[in-house]
């Protein structure tokens, strides 16, 4: 009876694998054409905060209805984001950050109206980023992920030197990064250079389960290829899971006082779930098939 049941678990795979890929077909041709709209509308595959458009930081040590303050900088400024900072400990407010369009002084002026006292270095802080800077700055951390897509493109077909297998790696690291980004546009997340920068750590915690699966699979013979794919996927979950406590921990821990924290680590974490399907569906599948291919092809 238990070698029965075994038997129907090894082949319970072998039966849907190419059917499950069009679940990750169907969500990257979502992804597209989503992003294909999303850029005809706001000109851009994401929506980006003040450090890549530029205007005004303003952090103000004070305890602020955040709400009424930011009804208040809506209907002067029009775009604004508004943020508590917290103490770790006591969870009590310390601070508020506000981030504007307008210059330095311009919203200076207001928030010492609002707040009907002075502001100075003991009390605040005021930063100013100009919008050619941060389009230049932009434009760099966008060309330093393509960079680093490509490389690490070059050095996955240099490990295996196999088109296929290779590509699927890079596929499923692709597909972790766009259905990110389309994730974060649907929650309506502005992203920060902090946020861009996430992307980078995320297509190295993409190949990472990759090529432990691929190589896996590949490049050991022992057992069959139900069993290298199990063998695979216990090591994977488990590296990927850790990962994923470890960061979900620490993005509890920083959310109350650190908003560039809390943008890296939701990135990250919503990422890694999608490494989970891209690695363990898309790529898992793409690789049985091209291994039964070619046993059948002997």
């Amino acid at each position: 009876m238990e070698g029965q049941q075994e038997k129907h678990k090894q082949h319970w795979h072998d039966r849907y694998y190419k059917k499950l890929l069009l679940i990750p077909l169907v969500l990257i041709v979502f992804s597209f054409i989503y992003m294909g709209i999303f850029y005809s509308q706001h000109d851009d595959f994401f929506l980006k905060d003040i450090s890549l458009k530029g205007g005004t930081s303003a952090t103000v040590y004070a305890s602020v209805d955040i709400s009424a303050l930011k009804e208040a900088l809506v209907q002067e400024f029009g775009e604004v984001n508004v943020r508590e900072v917290s103490d770790l400990i006591t969870g009590e407010q310390i601070a508020v950050t506000i981030e504007t369009t307008a210059e330095v002084e311009e919203t200076k002026i207001f928030l010492e109206d609002y707040l009907g006292y002075e502001l100075g270095d003991e009390n605040s802080s005021f930063e100013f980023t100009g919008s050619s800077l941060s389009e230049s700055f932009y434009r760099q951390l966008l060309i330093a992920i393509l960079v680093s897509f490509i490389f690490m493109a070059i050095v996955v077909f240099i490990i295996f030197r196999n088109f296929v297998p290779s590509a699927a790696v890079v596929l499923a690291a692709f597909a972790d990064i766009l259905m990110t980004l389309v994730t974060l546009n649907l929650l309506g997340v502005k992203m920060s250079s902090a946020g861009i920068i996430s992307l980078l750590m995320l297509i190295g915690y993409s190949v990472d389960t990759d090529i432990l699966l691929t190589n896996r699979v590949l490049k050991r013979h022992e057992g069959s290829i139900n069993e290298r794919l199990s063998g695979a996927l216990k090591t994977g979950l488990t590296m990927t899971l850790t990962s994923i406590v470890a960061v979900g921990v620490a993005f509890l821990v920083v959310k109350s006082f650190s908003v560039t924290l809390t943008q890296i680590f939701t990135v990250l974490l919503i990422g890694l779930f999608f490494d989970i399907f891209n690695t363990w569906i898309t790529n898992a599948s793409i690789l049985k098939w091209y291994i039964k291919s070619k046993e059948n092809r002997r």
